[in-house]
């Protein structure tokens, strides 16, 4: 009876400290932790009230991410200055109010990923007709609202257009300035200006959209981490289940986005420059088609917006400087958007979040960590986020890094082991992995910068504009993560295995390499054609007894003699037409550097082919009364000519090579389709083999023929 006593004792025991250990778990997981989010006053559509209540984007994504990650919020509608100084107080906990992510606020504050894509538009009183661009503000005033891109956008165009500004807090005193005529204008945010617009706050716009940041919710970088997080997971979570875009489509009109189209010159082809090797962003199909992130989004965005273009395949350095000289129109290359590039160019909406992984080859144990590299080598390549970060790091963990034009030559260069390991932006390496680039992953992702299309500064804004209008159209129809899922979803039907034996890749490339070994061809042929004229005029004026037309020549050939052809070839293709402001064809700036270059080394030839005469012969034959041209002509050049044979020779062959060169700006050529096929095949000792053969062959038949020819002028007939 007792031990059952015990028994009942400890039971109820048990039970009790069950019942307690439920209750303070239930109230735990019933207890909601309430923020205080400071937000703007009248912002429509992101805040204002209606019917007592404070509505808009912001409001209900905050309503929508806090149900999702179950916290509450006590909404403190302060406007926009009273909230960003009550954020920087820690009076409040978060602020959510159309907030601009900026360098300088992103010093004092912590953001959460963009959540919405602003840009500004200006805006005049709906029966003003003598404001219809930014020329007609000149000596005006004009109102905008403060801590928004609207006002930082008038301010920066201010003193270009000769205008004043006025602020004001809200967007409602800053509209009636404008309607009352004390100010003739009004720049704010797109969406806000157009939603007023559409409600009827007696406004219209007048200008296209300008480019402007991303909007963010922001906390104090001290403490709230934990509130940012949660925001952040929230928001993506309202992303994949499609309620953010029902929120948007509520305030903004997902229809009326779709089908707008900007204007822009239709009838225009774009030249839109690219990378030659960045998979999976941009490289060669087996049809010889440009495919990729990059290419796929270009081509969707295209027909979205109705625009003709042309993709320029000229490797990543030669794509920006391309666009630095005007000789593209835009450049779309997996760039990072960075502070830098936006001092030189205007970037379209962020289109991916990169990030930056290392690599190692495929049987390195060594090397797991950035703690294993010191003293070694690290292949980057050049204008990648995996090079900004690889030189970030370098000194503190004592490596060196080597640079690289392409992705291909970096990988191959830690597989040869000249370089312990690679760094690269994170899709484009784990790409490479999984396509079997002989490669591992080694660390986790850091954070990089998002891709942006760029055009050149101040130029092709219509273009620009069509891109984000287009971008933003293709991710509303789900087209752009259909592009996604395409590349980078980890899950896709992998293709059949490729026969990549020797004999199967030449199976598989040969229309290619035969594509680019009849440029090859076509670039010697018409660039020797040139050259030997100019050769031949330039050799005669290096002879000539005129002092002035000697010395032009002599400084014609020594700049083309002194100088390496790959700066002759960039300073004709991106700086004389920078110089003079036009457009100069890859093609036609590589025909005049091959012909310029060449012709230097055969007025050489021809110079020292009539020098190799003996004088007396001239002599002699001037002695007979035949005059200088008919001496030269009868007399010296023939024999010359013989002299000269075996030199034309070699430079023919020698020019034949140069064209490889001429990949460095985008021409297809025998080098260029061989790198283009490296890039997808991922097969380089290969493909250089059968590239090296090819041109062995060409090289060996053509000298051939010349021996043959050489031999007929020397003896007159063929030797057997």
């Amino acid at each position: 009876m007792k031990k059952l006593t015990k028994i009942t004792m400890l039971s109820l025991l048990l039970l009790l400290i069950t019942a307690l250990v439920m209750g303070c778990s239930n109230d735990k997981n019933t207890k909601q932790e309430t923020y205080t989010i400071a937000t703007d006053v009248t912002f429509a559509p992101f805040e204002y009230k209606d019917k007592g209540e404070y509505v808009g984007i912001d409001m209900d994504l905050l309503r929508a991410i806090a149900k999702d990650q179950d916290f509450k919020v006590e909404i403190k509608p302060l406007g926009f200055n009273a909230a960003v100084q009550a954020l920087e107080s820690k009076q409040v906990d978060g602020v959510i109010a159309g907030m601009s992510i900026t360098p300088e606020r992103e010093a004092k504050f912590s953001f959460s990923k963009p959540y919405f894509d602003s840009g500004v538009v200006m805006a005049v009183a709906d029966k003003d007709d003598s404001v219809k661009d930014y020329s007609d503000l000149k000596g005006k005033r004009v109102a905008i609202k403060t801590g928004t891109e609207g006002a930082s956008f008038a301010e920066s165009i201010k003193s270009k257009y000769g205008f004043k500004t006025v602020t004001f807090d809200d967007s409602a005193n800053m509209y009636d300035d404008v309607k009352t005529g004390n100010s003739v204008a009004a720049f704010d945010d797109y969406p806000v200006l157009a939603y007023g617009v559409k409600e009827g706050n007696g406004l219209k716009i007048v200008t296209p959209k300008e480019k402007g940041n991303s909007y963010g919710f922001a906390v104090n970088q001290s403490g709230n981490e934990e509130l940012l997080k949660r925001f952040n997971k929230g928001l993506a979570n309202l992303k994949e289940s499609g309620e953010y875009d029902k929120i948007i489509s509520k305030y903004l009109g997902e229809s009326n986005e779709k089908s707008k189209q900007v204007k822009l010159d239709r009838d225009k082809k774009y030249a839109i420059a690219t990378d030659t090797t960045f998979a999976p962003f941009e490289f060669v199909d087996k049809n010889g088609d440009f495919v990729g992130i990059d290419m796929d989004i270009v081509k969707a965005i295209a027909k979205d917006q109705n625009f003709k273009y042309e993709i320029k395949s000229v490797g990543f350095n030669s794509a920006v400087q391309a666009l630095e000289s005007n000789q593209v129109d835009a450049v779309i290359a997996g760039m990072s958007i960075t502070p830098e590039r936006q001092a030189k160019f205007d970037f379209s909406d962020p289109y991916f979040d990169s990030g930056v992984v290392m690599a190692v080859a495929k049987d390195d144990d060594k090397v797991k960590s950035y703690d294993d590299l010191k003293d070694k080598k690290v292949a980057v390549k050049t204008g990648t986020e995996g090079a900004t970060f690889a030189n970030s790091v370098k000194e503190k963990y004592g490596f060196t890094t080597v640079a690289f034009d392409d992705s291909d030559s970096m990988y191959n260069d830690v597989k040869a082991g000249n370089s312990v390991a690679v760094f690269d932006d994170y899709p484009v390496l784990a790409y490479g992995v999984k396509n079997g680039n002989g490669l591992k992953l080694v660390t986790d992702k850091e954070k990089g910068n998002s891709y942006g299309f760029a055009v050149g500064k101040e130029r092709n804004g219509e273009l620009l504009n069509a891109f984000n209008t287009g971008l933003k159209n293709i991710k509303a129809s789900g087209e752009y993560q259909k592009i996604q899922d395409l590349y980078l979803k980890t899950d896709t039907p992998q293709t059949a295995a490729k026969d990549k034996t020797f004999f199967g890749l030449i199976k598989a490339n040969y229309p290619d390499l035969l594509k680019g070994l009849g440029m090859t061809i076509l670039l010697t042929a018409i660039s020797l054609a040139i050259a030997s004229v100019v050769g031949v005029m330039f050799g005669f004026m290096r002879v000539s007894t005129n002092p002035i037309v000697r010395w032009i020549s002599i400084i014609y050939i020594d700049i083309f003699r002194g100088t390496p052809l790959i700066v002759q070839a960039f300073f004709i293709y991106f700086g004389v037409p920078t110089a003079f402001d036009f457009r100069l064809s890859a093609f036609a700036a590589g025909i005049i550097t091959l012909s310029l270059n060449a012709g230097a080394y055969m007025a050489e030839i021809v110079r020292g082919g009539i020098q190799s005469v003996d004088s007396g012969q001239m002599e002699a034959a001037r002695s007979l009364g035949l005059p200088y041209k008919t001496a030269m002509r009868r007399v010296v050049i023939p024999q010359a000519i013989r002299v000269m044979i075996p030199s034309f020779v070699n430079q023919f062959v020698m020019t034949l090579k140069d064209t490889s060169i001429l990949s460095i700006i985008g021409i297809y050529e025998l080098t260029q389709s061989g790198k283009i096929i490296i890039a997808r095949d991922l097969e380089s000792l290969k493909i250089w083999l059968i590239v090296g053969i090819m041109y062995f062959i060409v090289i060996m038949c053509l000298t051939k023929v010349s021996d043959f020819l050489e031999r007929r002028m020397t003896n007159g007939k063929v030797k057997r």
